[in-house]
């Protein structure tokens, strides 16, 4: 007989264990993930209960009805193998299609060995995201980059919008000001020339988003932000089909330390590619 297995919302505090749980699979989240996670969407995380049991959940993200993420999908290791990942899985993308505009397109980034399972749920393969290890250095910023609490907010979230599929400036205004983090930008006047955040980890820290113009203001950025952990290890997820960004990890003799495949279920978003670096989160996007 399956399990029984109850579905509901989970709260602050429930995705805080979810975080802590992907801590336990290695996932090496952010200091404040779990509340910068909760902030972003607090209806956007199901929890998946057996016998009254919290057993697993997973974000289903919607940025506005327009744009949906699925992302920090974990079933407690005790619990796998029985179908039930399965059931939220599927579970999930009915949901959070529910809360999207009709036609609206979600996100994910799964496991290179899981692509073929989530293609048969109808997600196309987009592209790969792989995660590159360095060491962070001691050192001035690059010329010309600033703090990003010196640019209006307004400025930064429509750079992201290049970048992003679809305008999240309520999730910027905490990920950029989010403690034991360093967010940066590259000014030309009026003009953003690209940002980034750098935040601390239960190891090292990660850099994401990163978005710039053009290799030479990623490269101020990289090494401006980097600075955030001096000896310490730095990681980056870098979108494969962006040659500068994979020219950038080479450049400071990072290794691939992970990667996932970043996969749509509805029309591709249109993004100016180029510009990434590296993604906000596999998380959420």
């Amino acid at each position: 007989m399956a399990d029984a297995l109850t579905l509901r919302l989970m709260t602050e505090e429930e995705v805080g264990r979810l975080v802590g749980w992907a801590a336990d699979e290695g996932w090496n989240p952010g200091l404040h993930d779990a509340e910068l996670f909760w902030a972003a969407d607090p209806e956007g995380f199901v929890g998946a209960e057996v016998e009254g049991e919290l057993i697993g959940g997973g974000a289903i993200v919607s940025y506005g009805g327009r744009f949906g993420f699925m992302g920090l999908f974990i079933v407690r290791p005790e619990f796998r193998r029985r179908g039930l990942g399965s059931r939220l899985w599927h579970a999930r993308v009915g949901m959070l299609r529910s809360r999207l505009e009709a036609g609206a397109t979600i996100g994910m980034d799964g496991v290179f060995e899981m692509q073929e399972w989530y293609a048969r749920g109808g997600f196309r393969f987009s592209h790969r995201s792989l995660r590159y290890e360095g060491v962070g250095k001691d050192g001035p910023m690059a010329p010309g980059v600033v703090p990003a609490s010196e640019v209006e907010l307004g400025r930064i979230a429509a750079y992201d919008a290049r970048c992003f599929p679809t305008p999240r400036e309520a999730f910027l205004r905490a990920w950029l000001a989010q403690p034991d983090g360093l967010a940066l930008a590259v000014v030309d006047g009026e003009r953003v020339n690209g940002f980034g955040v750098a935040r601390r980890c239960q190891e090292g820290v990660k850099i994401g988003p990163l978005f710039a113009d053009d290799a030479d203001v990623a490269e101020s950025l990289y090494v401006s932000l980097a600075t955030l952990a001096p000896d310490e290890p730095v990681f980056i997820d870098v979108p494969e089909v962006n040659a500068w960004a994979m020219a950038l990890a080479r450049r400071h003799r990072m290794l691939e330390v992970f990667g996932t495949a970043r996969m749509y279920l509805g029309p591709e978003p249109s993004l100016v590619g180029s510009r990434i670096f590296g993604i906000t989160t596999f998380e959420l996007g």
